[in-house]
């Protein structure tokens, strides 16, 4: 039986005293001090009271306020105070980003003076930081997606709220369907449940369930569509942020908005008052370009007026380097921060005044018919300028300097094309299948994706073995693949190296695709990260390239945890990845989901075992779980890719780059400017129709 509120809250305290018997210090005080004060100052503790009553009056409610209000982190201990955390249950919050649930977490753990993991705590694909006594539990839409297959009815939750609704991600649209089910499933009396085999009533033990409450919530949300989904559902806009933002236009549209937002730059810095700068770009092709830029135009400037600081943040950007634009700038200095939209809602960084925004914004669109996924810079939506504009207005009043003239941004769509409309969707519907639900057209989307996308993964699933010829679930491998936390093609390729005996090698494979860029080449020592890059390289292909990263990394941090001890081993680990010109947050993930993927194949009952040096099995089972994305060369070094027919070329930081080789495997097809084949392993053509013949005819 799970611990009480009380005995959860007793139990805490204790483990929170364990490490440090020492009274707190007066320094404590005011750090408790000043976060009381700030909580108290935020809009949204105007309205608690208010908020608790609809809570408690509605089973669905909608709740709109502005950036900076303080709906994430206030909202979850406004009910834990209420009272919805009685007899064990958890309030669960859900968010699109991984970051974004760590990092909040943190926040809230911090406000409510516990450690994190207790009763505050966060859970993301391969990273769990929660226990037993956990109550406030944020996570991605996808975890509690999973928690659903082991339990159909959520029955720990008390309250689920969706954040950042607005920004549609596939798994929100998804999720939200399931609650509406979910909330109808509690409503019934306990007789009138189905148990099946897919856990019906597991964790409930013939007790009735409370009805599930659901918080869908965001600063720049259309209530209407939610509203209407969940049949009229109560709308509750929160009035206020914390500082007031100007919001400044141009004249005249800008031809080049690299070129404004460089102009923008220095205005500010040699005209506004002190404070930091967040601009918004497209990726980290414009966030190197204009870095380079502002470094080259300060050089023109009068000593005095120098002291600006460029600093990035984007995915492929190593941790440390990240971690940069948090701390504080020297003394006189004004950092100007150059992000993605990791930016709009993810994280919170200290200091900004000053938001720059272009107005676009680089988004991945799927092409079902082909097969290929392309990035396209597109203009933002109304809800993610909205978003923008309040990171200038958390610290203090804030300008935002919009480099389109205002008739520009009536124009622009009210919110981002829901992800669901151009993702593939093999993912989902198996995840709807292992969730006993076959009936995928008629599914209660909020807004549905196109047929055509729905039978290509459907087609996908069946070829992978996932899916029966009449689109049920396959028994054992669908199930099997359905447990696994990974894209079906990923969890057909552990599945498969199983009976290759090359699973370990498989296992290091996926895991390292499954993160950011391996390798980094900073700007400034490019040739010198390639040929640091070449001891690792395998003349075969990327996948045993970076094999042979983990492998070297895992030997080196043997060899100097023996000498060193565990405590020094994160600061090395560091080094070596400098030293070798990787990425270590990447490498650090990876290895982290390593284990956490093989602790999951191992419950399933699978061999760990390896192929050693002899990589040809492994080059073998790859080519048995990628044989849909295949890809032969042409006569003018070109490569054609055999399922959709498209003319595809090389991606330049693949080890294959120059080699050419006759065939090749792929993980990825992706439009840029060519379309570009990334993550490759050279292959004999004929192993494809002795390995896949259910969909590669030999010719007889």
């Amino acid at each position: 039986m799970p611990p009480t509120m009380a005995q959860g809250e007793v139990k805490n305290t204790v483990e929170n005293r364990k490490p440090n018997l020492k009274p707190p210090t007066a320094s404590h005080y005011s750090v408790r001090q000043k976060i009381a004060e700030h909580r108290k100052s935020l809009p949204i503790a105007s309205v608690e009271k208010r908020l608790v009553e609809e809570v408690n009056k509605n089973d669905v409610l909608i709740i709109v306020g502005e950036t900076g209000s303080g709906k994430t982190t206030q909202l979850p201990q406004f009910l834990y105070s209420a009272g919805f955390c009685r007899e064990g249950k958890m309030i669960g919050i859900t968010q699109p980003r991984r970051i974004a649930a760590v990092t909040v977490a943190k926040r809230v753990a911090e406000e409510c003076d516990v450690e994190l993991g207790q009763r505050v705590g966060y859970s993301i694909r391969f990273d769990d930081s929660t226990s037993s006594s956990t109550r406030l539990k944020y996570m991605t839409d996808g975890l509690l997606l999973r928690e659903a297959l082991l339990d159909p009815q959520l029955s720990r939750y008390s309250v689920i709220i969706v954040d950042e609704a607005h920004e549609r991600a596939v798994h929100t649209d998804v999720l939200l369907a399931l609650l509406k089910k979910v909330q109808r499933a509690r409503a019934k009396p306990v007789s009138e449940r189905t148990v099946n085999g897919n856990g019906g009533l597991r964790g409930c033990q013939g007790r009735k369930l409370s009805p599930l409450k659901l918080i869908i919530m965001s600063a720049s949300l259309d209530a209407r569509v939610f509203s209407e989904y969940f049949g009229g559902a109560k709308a509750v806009h929160v009035q206020g942020r914390q500082f007031p933002v100007d919001i400044m236009y141009t004249v005249h549209p800008e031809s080049d908005y690299i070129d404004a937002a460089l102009v923008t730059i220095f205005q500010i810095h040699l005209e506004e008052n002190p404070g930091d700068i967040l601009v918004f770009l497209t990726g980290q092709d414009e966030i190197e370009s204009v870095d380079r830029l502002v470094r080259e135009r300060l050089q023109h400037l009068p000593e005095e007026s120098r002291k600006l600081l460029p600093l990035a943040i984007f995915a492929a950007l190593p941790s440390e380097q990240q971690m940069r634009a948090f701390a504080p700038a020297p003394a006189g200095f004004r950092k100007v921060i150059l992000a993605t939209n990791i930016a709009e809602t993810s994280i919170t960084i200290p200091g900004i005044r000053y938001v720059i925004d272009p107005g676009f914004v680089k988004t991945r669109h799927y092409e079902p018919s082909k097969g290929i996924e392309s990035l396209v810079v597109v203009p933002a939506s109304k809800a993610q300028t909205l978003q923008r504009s309040g990171r200038a207005g958390r610290e203090g009043p804030g300008k935002c300097f919009r480099l389109y003239p205002e008739r520009e941004f009536e124009k622009l769509e009210d919110s981002a094309k829901p992800e669901i409309k151009s993702v593939n969707l093999s993912n989902v519907i198996l995840q709807l299948k292992a969730l006993g639900i076959d009936d995928i057209v008629g599914f209660d989307f909020i807004d549905k994706p196109s047929r055509v996308a729905i039978i290509k993964a459907l087609a996908e699933l069946r070829l992978l073995g996932a899916l029966t010829d009449d689109c049920k679930l396959e028994d054992p491998t669908g199930y099997q693949m359905s447990r696994l936390p990974l894209e079906p093609v990923y969890s057909r390729a552990l599945i498969l190296a199983n009976t290759f005996n090359c699973l370990e090698e498989m296992l290091i494979t996926v895991a390292m695709l499954s993160v950011e860029s391996i390798f980094y080449d900073p700007r400034e020592k490019r040739d010198e990260a390639r040929a640091s890059r070449n001891h690792f390289t395998s003349v075969e292909g990327d996948h045993l390239t970076y094999v042979s990263v983990y492998r070297e990394s895992d030997e080196f941090l043997e060899k100097r945890r023996k000498e060193s001890g565990e405590n020094k081993v994160d600061k090395i680990m560091k080094k070596w990845c400098i030293d070798n010109f990787v990425n270590h947050r990447s490498l650090k993930h990876a290895r982290d989901t390593y284990r956490q993927i093989r602790g999951h194949v191992e419950q399933m009952g699978f061999n760990v075992s390896s192929c050693g040096n002899d990589m040809l099995e492994f080059r073998r089972c790859l080519s048995a779980s990628f044989f849909l994305k295949a890809a032969q060369r042409q006569l003018d070094g070109t490569y054609r890719a055999l399922e959709s027919g498209e003319i595809v070329h090389i991606h330049p930081t693949s080890v294959l780059f120059r080699g050419k080789p006759e065939c090749v495997i792929f993980n990825e097809l992706m439009q840029t400017s060519k379309k570009y084949i990334k993550n490759l392993t050279r292959i004999d053509p004929l192993w494809l129709a002795e390995l896949a013949p259910h969909h590669y005819k030999t010719d007889e």
